[in-house]
């Protein structure tokens, strides 16, 4: 009789949770159901394997009876001895002095498999088969539970003002058009979720969601860090010398910042509540920092040459 390996069929480790097991199980039963794939004839031969595969590691008892075959079967090997010579029999139907071990199973497992047994001989041999017993199967099966369609995810562009605003988009899906409203304060990364407009599911369960996925494009004006903006504001050489007033561009509208006298170039300001709502706390904002880019005249006539070249020898 040929040993199965029902972690390889899963592809899961032989330490993995309840959880992971049952994740890993429903994602390659969705794989490979037949109705998602009518033209594989191998789909129905490899939903077998997988279904019991589950139906051993999906239960505590078989996965525990299993593991201690499992060791076994692969010492046997690990010291040399022919495989087709190792000992069933203590495993069969539960071992010595243990009771049969029955199986559960859908009663729609027939219309999905036909007149087969939906268990190799392996598992039959290992478990006691079927037992008789019907009733909800221990493991994911598609035709007696409704299950969720496939989930869907597609990138959406906005530029930072809508970032910052909030903003819509228009879908068109089946003939439908959906308007989809993107958060103030949404980051390149940013999902938004639209619930049912997924994937159909093929056997009567719900369908599966669509996920925007944000995309924020490049301003010329600001850089974006986190909820903070950073921007350059050029100045002339008087106003850095002497202080004044110099405008700022910020993303609600141009606002004043007053600079010092003496003010260096490259000198940066920070301006308070003036960078990007915080997403899903739109009421808080980040701050705007405004680094000073100085500009010297490039043309000087006699009276400024003059004036300049007076400075000058006050330095001296």
């Amino acid at each position: 009789m040929e040993y199965k390996d029902y972690y390889k069929i899963l592809g899961v480790d032989k330490k993995a949770t309840e959880k992971e097991i049952k994740s890993a199980y429903r994602k390659l039963a969705r794989k490979h159901h037949p109705d998602v794939n009518p033209d594989d004839p191998q789909a129905e031969a490899r939903l077998k394997e997988i279904n019991e595969a589950y139906e051993v590691l999906g239960d505590s008892e078989k996965r525990t009876k299993y593991d201690q075959l499992g060791t076994n079967w692969h010492r046997w090997q690990q010291t040399g001895h022919n495989p087709q010579d190792f000992n069933w029999d203590q495993w069969m139907g539960g071992g010595p002095g243990s009771q049969r071990v029955h199986v559960r199973y859908a009663e729609d497992l027939g219309d999905l498999f036909g007149n087969d047994s939906p268990f190799s001989d392996f598992f039959t041999s290992i478990f006691g088969g079927m037992g008789g017993a019907r009733g909800r199967s221990n493991g994911f099966d598609f035709r007696s539970q409704p299950q969720m369609g496939q989930d869907f995810e597609q990138e959406v562009e906005i530029n930072l003002a809508e970032a910052y605003n909030g903003t819509t988009r228009l879908l068109a899906k089946d003939g439908r058009r959906l308007k989809v409203k993107i958060p103030r304060g949404a980051k390149t990364g940013t999902k938004v979720r639209m619930r049912g407009e997924g994937q159909a599911s093929f056997n009567g369960g719900q369908p599966g969601d669509l996920y925007l996925k944000v995309k924020v494009t490049s301003d010329p004006r600001f850089e974006r860090k986190g909820d903070n903006l950073y921007t350059t504001v050029p100045v002339d050489l008087y106003t850095a010398v002497l202080g004044g007033e110099v405008r700022v561009p910020t993303l609600s509208g141009e606002v004043k910042l007053k600079t010092p006298a003496g003010s260096q170039n490259g000198q940066s300001f920070r301006l308070r509540g003036k960078g990007m709502p915080k997403l899903h706390q739109s009421s808080e904002h980040g701050d705007l920092y405004a680094q000073l880019e100085v500009k010297l005249p490039t043309k000087l006539n006699n009276d400024q040459r003059k004036l300049f070249e007076e400075l000058r020898q006050l330095e001296k």
